[in-house]
């Protein structure tokens, strides 16, 4: 599911594969993009500069992992609450929103966050990644969802696995890199953003 300007869930997003590794059902995310399941189905991504927060409802089973990038760090510089926040709080709220229609009670979720490395060249003003895991994490810390476990920061991408059935997160660190795909997909994604508006139609959670 992408949120850059969409509000209807879908469940049979392309990206579906059987992980043989892993053995297992998967769904492979995109910057813009989340899912949330019940099912026994692993989600995975590839994390340059941006950020993914896994979240999980221990007690009914219910997780799902989103994947963005605030538009631009210049958006800070403004003093009142920015656009660029305002599309983080809604790539948040979208992954919350269809947790809660799954059946997760939000006062028993709880996130792993991963990703925000400064692997973006050519952002000297500051941190693209700083600036993405700052927003993850002061948004968790404002809505009461605790952090139970992080790998942010530093200077390479990573691949995330994460298994909402259980909770369980394997983490791999993409110490070199043979092309420049993540940092291509990131800077499509970026501009994408930066021209669209955010959809306000979607229902935010209380």
């Amino acid at each position: 599911m992408s949120f850059d300007g969409q509000d209807e869930y879908r469940n049979d997003i392309a990206n579906r594969y059987y992980d043989r590794y892993f053995d297992i059902e998967a769904v492979k995310i995109l910057p813009g993009e989340y899912f949330a399941t019940t099912d026994n189905t692993m989600i995975v991504t590839v994390l340059g500069s941006c950020v993914s927060v896994c979240l999980r409802d221990p007690v009914k089973n219910i997780g799902g992992m989103n994947h963005f990038l605030l538009p631009s760090d210049s958006d800070f510089s403004i003093p009142s609450v920015s656009q660029s926040a305002r599309y983080g709080v809604f790539a948040m709220e979208l992954l919350i929103n269809q947790m809660l229609k799954f059946g997760a009670d939000k006062r028993h979720i709880e996130a792993k966050v991963f990703g925000g490395g400064n692997v973006m060249k050519g952002f000297t003003s500051s941190s693209v990644g700083e600036r993405n895991a700052e927003f993850a994490v002061d948004y968790l810390k404002t809505e009461h969802i605790p952090i139970i476990a992080s790998d942010l920061l530093d200077n390479y991408p990573r691949k995330v696995y994460f298994f909402p059935h259980t909770g369980r997160v394997e983490v791999k660190k993409i110490k070199s890199m043979h092309n420049s795909t993540i940092m291509d997909r990131e800077s499509e994604y970026r501009m994408r953003i930066r021209g669209g508006d955010i959809d306000s139609s979607v229902d935010f959670f209380e």
